[in-house]
């Protein structure tokens, strides 16, 4: 990939896909073909085929999807399942079909069992039963992971998929009903201590562990990988079942839910207390994953969470306050 690649990023104004358009624009990329929804639905076979067919991008950053924090993923099951099946099988088919020469298909630490060994390595994948909380939204990643592999191995294509683990950062959703944990606990702090409010009642325990990773460090390890890694990278030269060829993408650091929760309560100056809602869903016990394939491939993360916490919470209150 070259500084005047003909680059499509689907997705391009969610975090992750503005994490990589910034990115890349720093890096010195100028060559971006780039659709909102409402330009182009990605659900849409003919419509994506034909926006394929026309502009014949060279790389493909598949950052595309619906998806959302437990709440979002309870309440929306049919959506997550349907949406993100839809557009990852036009996206992938048609990269193939119009000759695009690698694509990075953005998946989701969700892939793997509830109860998997802890720090869960790629070869966890279905060894066991998913969270159910997020059954659908996780199904359909995994649809797209062994798509990339399966088009790899037919048709010698070059997709590679990445995990990553829970993400954060500018362009965060912060819709109290679909959010991630995150920017849930950021907004939820800062509106009680703009309302002098004396506590902030959390779902579950506070008890699971959890481990997160800064946007921008996500967006450099894709660029990363699509510069240096291609599929051939990633398996053993004469293996008979050639699976798990994806990558995990975090920290290989986590903390508690209570824990990121103080963190986040301190960054945030907000005052009050802490109460728990233990009737309220944990979710997953722990999901922290193994970097070493990717560390090997040369990529470390570079920002701290209290770092990053800061950054965020200044650019909310830039956009929202």
């Amino acid at each position: 990939m070259n500084l005047n690649s003909k680059i499509y990023i689907a997705g391009h104004r969610g975090m992750f896909g503005s994490a990589l358009l910034r990115e890349l624009r720093m890096q010195g990329y100028t060559n971006f073909v780039l659709r909102t929804s409402s330009e182009l639905d990605l659900r849409n076979q003919a419509a994506c085929e034909s926006f394929f067919e026309q502009e014949k991008p060279e790389f493909v950053f598949l950052a595309a999807a619906q998806a959302g924090g437990i709440m979002a993923n309870m309440t929306y099951r049919a959506d997550f399942i349907y949406n993100n099946l839809q557009i990852q099988n036009n996206v992938i088919h048609s990269s193939w079909k119009y000759g695009v020469t690698k694509l990075l298909f953005l998946g989701s630490s969700c892939i793997y069992p509830k109860f998997a060994e802890q720090p869960m390595k790629e070869e966890s994948l279905l060894t066991g039963d998913l969270e159910y909380s997020n059954e659908p939204y996780a199904i359909a990643k995994i649809a797209g992971l062994k798509m990339c592999e399966s088009y790899n191995l037919q048709y010698g294509t070059n997709f590679i998929s990445v995990q990553p683990t829970n993400l954060y950062g500018i362009n965060d959703n912060f819709n109290l009903e679909t959010s991630h944990v995150i920017p849930a606990l950021m907004r939820r702090f800062h509106e009680a201590k703009e309302e002098k409010k004396q506590s902030v009642t959390l779902w579950g325990t506070g008890s699971p562990k959890r481990e997160f990773l800064f946007i921008d460090d996500a967006a450099r390890a894709s660029i990363h990988l699509m510069q240096k890694s291609n599929f051939t990278d990633l398996f053993k030269k004469g293996e008979k079942e050639i699976k798990n060829t994806h990558i995990n993408l975090g920290t290989g650091i986590d903390l508690t839910i209570k824990e990121l929760a103080e963190t986040v309560k301190k960054v945030v100056g907000f005052e009050g207390t802490i109460e728990w809602d233990t009737t309220k869903p944990d979710g997953t016990p722990r999901k922290l994953l193994d970097i070493s394939k990717i560390t090997q491939l040369g990529w470390h993360p570079e920002v701290s969470l209290t770092e990053g916490l800061q950054t965020v919470y200044h650019w909310y209150k830039k956009e929202f306050s």
